[in-house]
């Protein structure tokens, strides 16, 4: 059974695909850093957070199930490779959402299809009330620090090359530490799921270094198409504006890795870049965009419920639960 930790792998691989990418999208659709490099940051960085600050999400995520024993393992398999499916169907449509809300909502439809349900009601509620407050956290940083970085940027009167190599320099930074903060938020998402359960037990070094490693490969190889949606279809950013929003999206992201709390960088960088188009005024928000992303946040723990109950069915049919 301990090959079934690859429906974890799975996740993160569709995870880095979707998220991961966020923290350069609008770097590179500014074209301040390149595809290749921004890939290869992440996933170096990614790895790292999810070593250094992973543990505590993981074992977060692990108690939103109560499923015991060997069904355990199985039911954390199957709500991996939902909720993979769900958020890898959601990247080929050039949407970012929230693997965190796929999770979940695969861990309750899986749950609930099990006699008794097997779902921790009250792990929940905190995990809630933070995915309402990511969008409006990173757009609130972003508010804060645009002014403030502007002020401090025109105070050293830079050349417009000493300008350009100083803010290149910054965005690789802010994005190194946003790969970092998702590395250290989500991987909780990736491998949380198969805490307490068969070979994994409570090793959560083990479980940090396989969900850290699983999203970095989806940065590297499908993440292309979420950063130029979320970096230029929203809002026309540039260099500057680049800077904030990657910014604010890693000091929130970092936040709530600090709660032990797995949200969605998605949702962060979204938030962000809106703070930045409310800063320059609402009529340079893509309307269009945003509600095509709004749609997906809604839909995705929907659909991932819906798909964790079949699935859990087909399992169950099978013999496996």
């Amino acid at each position: 059974m301990h090959f079934l930790i690859l429906g974890g792998v799975f996740l993160g691989w569709s995870l880095g695909s979707n998220d991961a990418a966020n923290v350069f999208g609008t770097a590179v659709a500014s074209r301040m850093v390149r595809y290749r490099t921004a890939a290869l940051l992440i996933a170096v960085f990614v790895i790292a957070g999810a070593l250094l600050q992973g543990g505590p999400g993981i074992e977060q995520v692990g108690t939103l199930t109560a499923v015991e024993g060997e069904r355990s393992v199985v039911s954390a398999f199957v709500a991996c490779i939902v909720a993979g499916l769900t958020v890898t169907v959601m990247t080929t449509l050039k949407l970012p959402v929230s693997a965190t809300q796929a999770l979940a909502g695969a861990v309750i439809g899986t749950g609930l299809f099990l006699d008794p349900p097997g779902v921790q009601w009250g792990s929940f509620g905190k995990m809630v009330l933070c995915w309402v407050f990511t969008p409006v956290g990173g757009a609130v940083m972003a508010l804060i620090l645009y002014p403030l970085l502007a002020r401090g940027l025109d105070a050293m009167r830079p050349g417009l090359l000493a300008r350009a190599v100083m803010l290149k320099i910054a965005i690789i930074i802010a994005g190194a530490y946003g790969a970092y903060a998702l590395g250290a938020n989500n991987v909780g998402n990736v491998t949380g799921p198969f805490y307490g359960t068969g070979k994994w037990g409570h090793d959560v070094a083990s479980l940090a270094l396989i969900g850290g490693a699983a999203i970095a490969l989806g940065a590297l190889t499908y993440s292309r198409n979420v950063m130029f949606t979320v970096g230029s279809r929203l809002v026309a950013l540039d260099a500057f504006s680049a800077l904030v929003a990657v910014l604010a999206e890693a000091a929130t992201v970092h936040g709530f890795a600090l709660l032990h709390v797995p949200v969605s960088t998605s949702q962060a960088i979204v938030g962000a870049v809106l703070g930045i188009g409310l800063h320059k005024g609402v009529k340079t928000i893509n309307r269009r965009t945003l509600l095509g992303i709004g749609f997906g946040w809604v839909c995705t723990p929907a659909i991932s419920a819906a798909a964790g109950y079949a699935a859990a069915a087909l399992a169950a049919g099978a013999g496996w639960l």
